[in-house]
């Protein structure tokens, strides 16, 4: 069973109010394809990223939470925006993971990321150690200070344990490479304070809220969901800068059972998401350890959930 969507022109773009859009709007944090015996998929990567593109998705984001990045190795990390770019080429942007809980490895994969052809760095929170609010930004600010690439901070306490406080967000809206922020904060008037006092552009990571904080001024979205449906938020941005507000919510409502199915079932969105993209024959693979894949169970849930979905692909037409 498959989705089509209309072919999206994927040349970023910014809607009428001029925003800023650095990676354009429509990301998909991109899972990492692995064999069956557990070694990355480069061909599978490239198929899936062109797929992606192809599908409406202006940028992907590679080695994030959604590309299993804590058990990728450097090399396997650097050699999978090789592929990619080589893949699409200059039609996306393409925003690599490189967040640690060490800042001198974190600097070491920044420079291997614009090596390897990046066209920006996703950089979290360093996790476990939980540092304070100017550890923190000493931290951000010396992985910017390492490369020519702009920076996305990801703010993800849920996982990292510290919260990138919205008082150092502003802060570090200052540095000239920090210019986009993934949002998993699920903290609304936090987000509406730097957007009120920066030039930062947002994307949402919570697919539950691309709608939501796109009408308070965010610039996009960085969707796991995208994996398997890529022009799936992107309409619903497209009949926002319509002025079509009410077939936006529309859109973003019919979204509601997919998006419950693979982000809140109790297991993350990296093995639902390969689940799916698994029983729709796409590259995916397993999920490394810890991790255990998706069992048949739930494998058929989420395609009765997509399924739900593909009664409504007319929808999602242009």
């Amino acid at each position: 069973m498959e989705l089509h969507h209309r072919s999206a022109d994927t040349t970023p773009m910014t809607p009428d109010d001029d925003r800023p859009a650095p990676f354009g709007r429509a990301l998909c944090a991109m899972v990492t394809p692995f064999t069956e015996s557990g070694a990355l998929d480069l061909d599978g990567a490239r198929r899936l990223a062109e797929r992606l593109v192809s599908g409406g998705c202006d940028g992907l984001v590679l080695s994030g939470t959604t590309g299993e990045s804590p058990t990728t190795t450097d090399a396997e990390k650097a050699a999978l925006v090789t592929a990619v770019r080589e893949a699409v080429g200059d039609r996306a942007a393409l925003v690599a993971g490189v967040g640690t809980a060490d800042t001198r490895h974190t600097v070491e994969l920044a420079l291997a990321a614009e090596k390897a052809g990046a066209d920006g760095l996703l950089v979290v929170a360093p996790y476990y150690s939980r540092p304070p609010q100017d550890a923190l930004e000493a931290h951000f600010c010396e992985v910017a200070d390492a490369s020519g690439l702009p920076v996305m901070l990801y703010d993800i306490p849920g996982r990292t344990g510290t919260r990138i406080e919205p008082d150092t967000m502003v802060r570090l809206a200052g540095h000239p490479r920090i210019v986009a922020v993934k949002d998993c904060s699920y903290d609304l008037l936090g987000t509406q304070k730097v957007l009120s006092r920066t030039d930062l552009a947002y994307y949402t990571g919570c697919d539950e809220q691309v709608l939501a904080l796109y009408a308070l001024g965010a610039t996009g979205y960085v969707s796991t969901v995208a994996n398997v449906v890529p022009g799936l938020f992107r309409a619903v941005l497209d009949a926002f800068d319509a002025g079509d507000t009410g077939r936006a919510a529309l859109l973003q409502r019919r979204a509601v059972p997919l998006v419950e199915a693979m982000m809140a079932s109790g297991l993350p969105g990296t093995v639902t998401a390969k689940a799916l993209l698994g029983a729709l024959d796409l590259p995916a693979g397993p999920v490394r350890a810890p991790l255990r894949s998706a069992d048949g169970e739930t494998a058929a849930a989420l395609l009765a959930a997509y399924g739900e979905l593909a009664a409504d692909a007319g929808q999602f037409q242009a």
